[in-house]
């Protein structure tokens, strides 16, 4: 003998709990549960289709700004080679003047020492002639003191007088 399940209005449990649903769906329908979701899922779906399309929108602009700064970087490298070329010629046409002005310099230091050294010289060989000569001036002072009188003195004056009378 099965035994005999309990029911209420004619109901046994199984039928209450599909009633229960029944009233649940029908609940939802009525309250338009559904569409509440659906739009909600919608208006997710929406933010989120938003979303993708500005974070496209931000790669495509990260993309074009690489592009940009890569062709900076180019043209920064360009100009930086052009730059440490141009400090090379101007480095080597300061060294090549810095040269030149070192040999003028050296040439005019030459001719000055040079210059220096002969006016040396002269003074010298003026001041030996000086020397000399007043070494020889007294050496005949004293020469013509020993040997000449006044005799002989007035005999040299009176030949110098007719000499230069003479003429």
């Amino acid at each position: 003998m099965s035994e005999a399940e309990p029911t209420f209005l004619g109901l046994n449990p199984g039928g209450w709990v599909a009633l229960a649903m029944l009233v649940v769906f029908a609940v939802l329908i009525w309250k338009k549960v559904p569409g509440a979701i659906g739009r909600a899922l919608d208006s997710k779906i929406t933010l989120i289709r938003d979303q993708l399309a500005e974070a496209e929108s931000l790669r495509k602009e990260a993309e074009a700004l690489k592009v940009e700064y890569e062709a900076k970087s180019a043209s920064a490298d360009k100009d930086r080679e052009a730059l440490l070329e141009r400090a090379k010629h101007e480095a080597d046409e300061i060294v090549a003047k810095a040269k030149t002005d070192a040999e003028a310099l050296i040439e005019r230091r030459t001719r000055m020492a040079e210059d220096k050294i002969a006016a040396e010289e002269r003074l010298a060989i003026e001041q030996l002639r000086s020397t000399a000569a007043e070494a020889a001036a007294k050496a005949a002072a004293r020469l013509i003191a020993e040997r000449h009188d006044a005799a002989t003195d007035a005999k040299l004056v009176d030949q110098a007088i007719t000499e230069i009378a003479g003429r």
